[in-house]
C-alpha cells in the first residue's frame, strides 16, 4: 500500500513547515534582543547579538516568505555555524550536548533553500518562487 494521500498537499505543507519554522526562529531572536516572550538568560555579547539580528529579520522575511531561498541558506549556515561553536565541544550527540534545535533548523532551512517556500509566500506571489 503507498502511502501518498497528502501527495497533492505537498506544495501548501512546505510553505507551513516554513512559516512555522520561521515564527519559531524569529522567537529566539526576539528573546535575545527584545527581552521577548522571556529574557535571554544569557549575557549578549557579539556574536549572540549579531544571530539575535538574524534570528528576527531573517525570521520575518522567511515566515512571509521574501528572498526565501537566500535568506534560508544564510539562516542555515547560522544554525550549522552555532551548533559547531556552541555545541558540538560537549560532546558528539545532540540530545546530550543541547544541539537538537541548532540542527533541525540547520536542515529544515537546508531544505527550505533547496525546495523553495512553497506557494504560500510573497515569492510566489511576485513569480520568484521557482
Amino acid at each position: 500500500m503507498k502511502f501518498t494521500f497528502l501527495q497533492p498537499w505537498a506544495p501548501q505543507l512546505l510553505s507551513i513547515l516554513r512559516i512555522l519554522t520561521a515564527a519559531t526562529f524569529f522567537s529566539h531572536g526576539a528573546m535575545k534582543l527584545l527581552g521577548w516572550p522571556a529574557p535571554f538568560p544569557y549575557p549578549l555579547n557579539s556574536l549572540t547579538t549579531a544571530a539575535g539580528m538574524l534570528e528576527i529579520v531573517g525570521g520575518v522575511l522567511l515566515a512571509i516568505g521574501l528572498f526565501s531561498r537566500p535568506v534560508a541558506f544564510i539562516l542555515s549556515g547560522l544554525m550549522a555555524f552555532a551548533y559547531f561553536m556552541a555545541h558540538a565541544p560537549q560532546g558528539f550527540f545532540p540530545v546530550l550536548n543541547g544541539g537538537e534545535a541548532a540542527m533541525l533548523f540547520c536542515f529544515a532551512f537546508l531544505y527550505i533553500a533547496a525546495a523553495g517556500p512553497g506557494p504560500w509566500s510573497v515569492d510566489a506571489v511576485l513569480g520568484k518562487a521557482k
